[in-house]
């Protein structure tokens, strides 16, 4: 595979690499917020987006074109250069979280993955197909949202991996640990929401 949006085709190894997934149906600063803190928390060398053709558990109906969301995530990173935008699952065909971790560690082998998402996407999780698979291929970092963190930390997925929750005073070493393998860090929150966002542009609100 070549290098794709950045990321080169045989990165350093050990890399230590933070993958947030999702639609970004929007980006937003929320999102940046999140892979700054991972940077930073968790101390990551870099953190790519992994921008969905479309999120299996999302209607297609008011997705905006991959171009365009690609376009977009850019334009909130800017030139942090920390970042990478990608659309890597396009490239691998992968359409499922799990099946994009083993592609991922498959084509990048010594490369140190981490998953990256928010509280309200741990409360989802147990819709994902086969989201037992996602807790035990690479270690995950959920960050506090607003609202979701108590639902989360109470919900099926963290109840099911309670046993491989690690202190967030882990969060340096995280990257280095065998799966499965997860923190919670109750970092500062971004209210950030592309469903709000849309919501506004619909009704000709901007900021």
């Amino acid at each position: 595979m070549p290098a794709l949006n950045g990321i080169p085709a045989d990165p350093p190894k050990g890399l230590r690499v933070g993958l947030l997934g999702g639609s970004f149906n929007p980006a937003h600063d929320g999102h940046a917020h999140i892979s700054r803190l991972a940077l930073r928390h968790l101390h990551l060398d870099q953190v790519w987006w992994l921008v969905s053709p479309q999120n299996p558990l999302k209607s297609a109906d008011g997705m905006a074109g991959l171009a365009d969301r690609l376009a977009g995530a850019q334009a909130v990173i800017g030139k942090d250069e920390r970042i990478r935008v990608t659309d890597i699952e396009r490239h691998l065909g992968t359409r499922y979280t799990a099946d994009t971790l083993a592609a991922l560690k498959d084509r990048f082998p010594d490369v140190k993955f981490v998953w990256l998402m928010g509280a309200d996407i741990l409360v989802q999780m147990p819709r994902w197909k086969r989201w037992r698979t996602v807790f035990r291929a690479v270690p995950i970092a959920v960050f506090a949202r607003p609202s979701y963190s108590l639902r989360a930390l109470s919900g099926q997925a963290a109840w099911r991996f309670a046993g491989a929750r690690k202190r967030s005073t882990r969060a340096p070493d995280l990257a280095d640990a065998a799966p499965p393998a997860w923190i919670f860090l109750k970092t500062p929150l971004h209210g950030a929401s592309a469903t709000q966002i849309r919501a506004r542009r619909t009704h000709g609100v901007t900021d």
